[in-house]
């Protein structure tokens, strides 16, 4: 390559006389922070879980009261209750059985309406269900569970034989819907005896509770 050739090239050629022999200095890097992903904002410049949250209370809003609330289920109708409990009117204190596991338990509901015809006298000026009541209807609960050939038990007779450890937490007043679940504890075959434990709810406020002795006859 001639001289000239060389002189306009773009490379040069550094001498290693050139090189500067002084002391090494630390080399200090500058690292920029790392940016935060912004939140994802939404075309109308909201982000989006606010958006969703607003959309939530719009449907809500939007909403009916009366159509919030589904329906309690239905596993057996009162006709069916009528058909395993001797229990007639005015006497008979469960309206809908809402779950049951043969055997082990059942929940029931009583609606409580001001036409129950112990409200005129308890008490006229604050209609309040008397706990003797609530605890009679516990036991109808209970004897459902009693009169399933799963227990063993008979559809003509059954007796509620005693109470323990019952205790009365809330008022229950004409309106609320009493919801009863008893569940089997101990059971004597032989004797047709069984414990069962019992607790009553107002939404999901306990209002009573206590040990049942439940006692059945055989065919």
């Amino acid at each position: 390559m001639e001289p000239a050739a060389m002189s306009r090239s773009p490379c040069s050629i550094i001498s290693p006389a050139s090189i500067s022999t002084g002391p090494l200095l630390p080399v200090r890097l500058a690292v920029r922070p790392r940016r935060r992903a912004p939140a994802f904002v939404a075309p109308s410049g909201r982000p989006l879980v606010a958006r969703r949250a607003a959309a939530g209370e719009k449907f809500e809003a939007e909403t009916p009261i009366e159509k919030r609330f589904p329906a309690f289920p239905t596993f057996m109708d009162i006709n069916q209750i009528r058909d395993i409990l001797p229990h007639r009117f005015p006497f008979l204190l469960v309206d809908r059985v809402i779950d049951y596991k043969p055997g082990e338990y059942a929940v029931a509901i009583k609606n409580v309406t001001i036409n129950d015809n112990f409200f005129p006298g308890h008490f006229p000026e604050r209609p309040i269900m008397p706990g003797v009541l609530m605890v009679e209807a516990m036991a109808q609960v209970g004897g459902i569970v009693m009169l399933q050939p799963e227990v063993g038990g008979s559809r003509e007779n059954f007796f509620f034989a005693g109470i323990d450890k019952v205790r009365f937490r809330k008022p229950v007043i004409a309106g609320d819907t009493l919801i009863m679940r008893m569940t089997l504890i101990k059971l004597q075959k032989r004797f047709g005896i069984a414990k069962m434990e019992g607790k009553a709810y107002v939404g999901a406020d306990l209002v009573c509770e206590g040990e049942f002795l439940m006692a059945t006859g055989s065919e």
